[in-house]
């Protein structure tokens, strides 16, 4: 496939607007990422907007990046947020192009941009409800100013030409928060999907310093009480006689209490905190280099990191009943567990002697919950001209 032409904003294609894009990390700005690396391969004239990132180089990417002036989010680093119409230069650079469709990630400043935008040039706007907004909010403000938070959310989503979820089961979050449109599954996908060697788990391993006969059990995400992080550590520290490894790859406002309760149940010596991992060459060295995967969260909707761990054959322990596990089967592509430290614990005592039964369940996770943005991305097209089909609206045209 030719690779295409310089962006040109008389006759750009997709413009997609958020808030997270890298280099913050958490799984809309993985999603953000993918979608715009294949849409620029597999059509060109993608423009992504997001606010600005203190020190981040969007140069070195094949689409182009509109950052609009930023502030921090507080309490919430690495986050920033800003108003996209604030910025005389952001205004000037977004008023030259033209796009055909636009696809908001978020339905706050990067989403009222999107909305702006499409009501001006007259054309659709695409809205992926993410996340479980509404938790986020209770923890900071009043429930009268959340309810007119998630007021102004629906109220951002019925503005959209076509909403779509990540998974099926997400569909009832949006429709507690009132949203009574019609909307549609578009499954995320993974940029891990290959045929891994059994030499490459082994080398991971080896790349991390972890011995072959370690048990190792993982977290990715951001460290915030929403994951449910608590729950881990508690059943982590029933576990005094069992042998095995457990890493926390990430950061987040509840990093440093994390790290005193690890201490405080004495499990310092079995629990690393590693930090924020950019790098994707070595957060796949810990997915690989795992044998279980522990998500536990009952706030997340459809976690990217669980289909990337299973990616590396690692099976994920899920809360029984969350949005999240809808999509495995208990001790056939992952484990289920109740929101009980006791229960978890157990669980995990049962698995660790028995990694056979855990390697073989991750292996049917692989075939099972992993599809790659690539094959995402193209079905993503075809719904973008479907809905461009439907108002007579030029076409996004394939790359030769």
């Amino acid at each position: 496939m030719a690779k295409p032409t310089v962006f040109n904003p008389e006759k750009a294609n997709v413009g997609l607007f958020c808030e997270v894009f890298p280099p913050v990390m958490d799984g809309v700005s993985v999603c953000m990422e993918n979608y715009a690396y294949w849409l620029q391969k597999k059509v060109g004239g993608v423009a992504v907007v997001t606010p600005h990132v203190p020190k981040a180089d969007y140069s070195v990417h094949d689409y182009k990046v509109f950052d609009y002036l930023s502030i921090p989010v507080p309490k919430r680093h690495p986050y920033v947020t800003g108003i996209a119409e604030f910025d005389p230069t952001y205004l000037a650079k977004i008023a030259t192009t033209r796009f055909k469709i636009v696809h908001a990630h978020s339905p706050f400043s990067a989403g009222t941009a999107a909305l702006r935008i499409a009501r001006m040039q007259k054309i659709p706007l695409v809205a992926t409800f993410h996340s479980k907004y509404r938790d986020d909010f209770a923890k900071v403000l009043p429930k009268l100013v959340v309810d007119m938070v998630i007021d102004s959310v629906v109220d951002f989503f019925e503005r959209a030409d076509l909403v779509w979820v990540p998974q099926e089961s997400v569909i009832d979050v949006i429709r507690e928060y009132g949203y009574k449109g019609h909307v549609e599954v578009m499954d995320n996908g993974s940029d891990l999907v290959a045929d891994y060697p059994e030499k490459y788990f082994v080398e991971a391993r080896q790349r991390l310093g972890i011995a072959p006969e370690e048990f190792v059990l993982l977290f990715v995400g951001q460290h915030v009480w929403q994951k449910n992080p608590q729950l881990t550590i508690e059943a982590l520290s029933r576990l005094e006689d069992v042998p095995f490894r457990m890493f926390f790859v990430g950061t987040g406002y509840a990093a440093e209490e994390m790290k005193a309760m690890v201490s405080e149940k004495g499990l310092d010596g079995k629990v690393t905190f590693v930090g924020s991992v950019t790098d994707r060459t070595k957060i796949v060295d810990y997915y690989a280099a795992s044998d279980l995967f522990v998500f536990p969260s009952l706030y997340d909707n459809a976690p990217l990191v669980v289909r990337e761990a299973a990616a590396l054959h690692t099976p994920s322990i899920m809360a029984a009943g969350s949005t999240a596990a809808t999509i495995l089967q208990d001790g056939e592509n992952g484990f289920l567990v109740e929101n009980d430290p006791d229960k978890l614990a157990q669980l995990l005592r049962e698995l660790i002697h028995d990694p056979e039964r855990v390697h073989r369940v991750g292996v049917q996770a692989s075939r099972t919950i992993v599809r790659s943005w690539e094959d995402c991305v193209e079905e993503v097209i075809d719904r973008y001209n479907a809905l461009l089909r439907s108002r007579g609206l030029p076409l996004i045209e394939r790359s030769a």
